[in-house]
C-alpha cells in the first residue's frame, strides 16, 4: 500500500487531515472511497451505513467530536469486517477497543468511551462533513496509515 508521506511528496493538492485520531484495529493502513454519516451521540445510521456501503469503502462518521458515548463497538466493527470495509474513521469515540484491536479492520477515532449511544435514528448520510481541518466528500478517497490521513478527489497511484 502507498504511504501517505509518499503521496504528499508526489501530489500537491491533497487534503491533509489534522492528526487528532488514535489507531485501533489490526489494519494500520487502509484506503478507499469515502461514504459519510453525520450523527450526534446516536449510532443507528452508523449501523445502517456499515450494512450497506460497498466492500472496500471507508466509512467516515462525523459524530460532532463527542466523547460522551461510543458510536461503534465490537458488534458494529464485526459488521465492517464481515463486509470487507477498508476502514472506519470516527469523529467521536468507540468502545470494546480490546476486541476491535484484534480485528482485521482499520479504525481511527478520537478515543474510547464505555457508554453506548442513543438509538433514535437521527442524522444524515452521504453528505459532505467537515472536521479535522478537511472536508470529507462522498466519492472522494481516503488514504490512512501510521503517519496520518490524506484525501483526494480521485484514486491515487505512484508511478
Amino acid at each position: 500500500m502507498v504511504k501517505t508521506a509518499d503521496l504528499c511528496d508526489h501530489y500537491s493538492s491533497l487534503g491533509v487531515c489534522e492528526n487528532i485520531f488514535l489507531n485501533f484495529g489490526k489494519k494500520k493502513r487502509f484506503n478507499g472511497p469515502i461514504h459519510t454519516v453525520k450523527v450526534f451521540e446516536d449510532n443507528v445510521l452508523v449501523k445502517e451505513a456499515l450494512q450497506t456501503v460497498p466492500s472496500g469503502a471507508v466509512l467516515v462518521v462525523d459524530g460532532g467530536g463527542s466523547n460522551r458515548c461510543a458510536l461503534m463497538g465490537d458488534r458494529l466493527a464485526t459488521i465492517a469486517v464481515e463486509r470487507n470495509l477498508a476502514g472506519v474513521i470516527i469523529n467521536g469515540c468507540i468502545r470494546d477497543s480490546a476486541e476491535i484491536n484484534e480485528m482485521d479492520l482499520g479504525v481511527r477515532a478520537l478515543g474510547t468511551c464505555p457508554v453506548k449511544s442513543k438509538k433514535e435514528g437521527k442524522g444524515k448520510r452521504d453528505i459532505t462533513v467537515s472536521f479535522a481541518g478537511v472536508h470529507w466528500k462522498p466519492g472522494w478517497y481516503a488514504y490512512a496509515d501510521e503517519d496520518g490521513i490524506v484525501l483526494s478527489d480521485k484514486p491515487l497511484t505512484l508511478d
